[in-house]
């Protein structure tokens, strides 16, 4: 194992020490050590930018939107949409009023399940998702489809965590109303051919909706080029607030779609009688929206933007290349996802301890990693695993932490020898 030296950098052009400098808590100490935070595929920490952002929206421009011709009311309402702009871009929709903003990418999903699935999906129908979905992109359709009486298909995974993709499109068929599949998994690290899937999906004339809440804050994202219909991320991952998502959606699609949720702000008109909606986007976000947290994924966009996805991907691609290596010197250690096509996650299981046990070991020397199913249980069950522990990268991440969290479980292996 190479041990942490100052020397040791990454192969990309990446200033590591200065976007470190913009993370206030990787400051922190655990125990007394230096804090090393691998849990990023469940939340990501936030820079400077993007607190002062939230700070500022508070301090100097607190007011609701939309509703009030007074200066601090204008003021919100211009950062709000401005926010939806930079998302847009973001993501290269084709307007910014398909962009709707949630609560996070599940609310998003079940956004999507209850408004464009109850109105289009009926008794025999079929949705396809994989076996490498979060919980998330699980349950809304088995809610949908218990209401409906439509079929719910799952398309297999080989044992390297990779999507069989024969399988997946020899499931799509006349009865097939939706296919929902994860772009990135959070618990293999596997990278989906989304674009190709897509285009399957599309030959057979059935929309695709994809979970992109681990793969907006690794890559860039086209929208118009991978030519989904519903792409769902959350703003916490992305750098971003906690409480905040987006569902991209293709305007023809929403325009048709009933609303999820009534309340203020969707409305063009309400009599007793009748009831009249606001147009795209405003129809899908009902009542006072969390303004602060639509400023701050602004402000998150602007950060990762002023970064670029390119020094980024070659950065986080030698941490996991690295990493690999390192781990594969641990005694008993077996890597659960081994893909060809993986970013961010290092999922694995240490012969003869639990992940738990693993999770608060490593938590001494100041590690922080997750431990569990990770909201993937059906990809433990496939694996024969009851958990795993998994380590994942962000853009701030170093070589060195790399090297922290083996020589923790060196010390693993050590109380518990084989």
């Amino acid at each position: 194992m190479s041990m942490g030296s100052s020397t040791k950098v990454s192969s990309s052009a990446l200033d590591i020490e200065r976007i470190r400098k913009d993370f206030p808590i990787l400051k922190r100490r655990i125990h007394g050590k230096p804090l090393v935070y691998l849990d990023n595929a469940a939340t990501t920490q936030k820079p400077q930018q993007v607190l002062d952002a939230l700070a500022h929206y508070y301090e100097e421009d607190n007011a609701n939107i939309h509703r009030g011709v007074y200066q601090l009311s204008t003021a919100a309402t211009e950062k709000y949409d401005t926010a939806r702009q930079k998302v847009s871009s973001f993501i290269n929709a084709r307007a910014s009023h398909e962009i709707i903003f949630t609560r996070n990418s599940t609310e998003s999903i079940n956004l999507v399940a209850q408004s464009f699935g109850r109105s289009n999906v009926s008794t025999d129908d079929e949705i396809v998702i994989t076996h490498m979905e979060h919980h998330s992109n699980i349950v809304p359709w088995q809610l949908l489809c218990e209401q409906t009486g439509a079929q719910l298909r799952v398309a297999p995974i080989d044992d390297r965590g990779q999507l069989k993709l024969d399988e997946l499109e020899r499931l799509i068929n006349s009865r097939t109303k939706l296919v929902s599949l994860v772009h990135l998994s959070n618990s293999l690290g596997t990278i989906n051919p989304v674009a190709e899937i897509v285009q399957i999906a599309h030959q057979n004339d059935v929309p695709v909706l994809v979970d992109g809440s681990q793969a907006a804050y690794h890559m860039p994202l086209d929208m118009q080029s991978l030519d989904c219909d519903f792409y769902v991320f959350t703003g916490h991952k992305l750098y971003g607030p906690t409480g905040i998502g987006v569902l991209y959606g293709r305007e023809a699609l929403l325009e048709k779609m009933p609303p999820y949720q009534g309340g203020g702000d969707m409305i063009s008109s309400v009599t007793f009688d009748k009831t009249t909606y606001a147009e795209l986007p405003n129809k899908f976000e009902a009542g006072t929206p969390h303004i602060a947290g639509v400023v701050g994924l602004g402000a998150a966009v602007d950060y990762i933007n002023s970064i670029g996805f390119d020094r980024i991907m070659s950065h986080e691609q030698d941490l996991l290349t690295y990493g690999t290596t390192e781990l594969s010197a641990v005694p008993g250690l077996q890597l659960i996802g081994t893909a060809d096509r993986k970013a961010s996650i290092l999922s694995f299981v240490l012969k003869g301890v639990h992940p738990h046990d693993v999770g608060t070991i490593v938590d001494t020397e100041g590690v922080a990693i997750r431990t569990g199913h990770h909201c993937t249980q059906p990809v433990m069950e496939r694996f024969r695993v009851p958990a795993t522990v998994r380590a994942s990268v962000a853009m701030y991440n170093t070589r060195d932490e790399i090297d922290v969290l083996v020589r923790a479980l060196f010390k693993v292996r050590e109380m518990f020898p084989i």
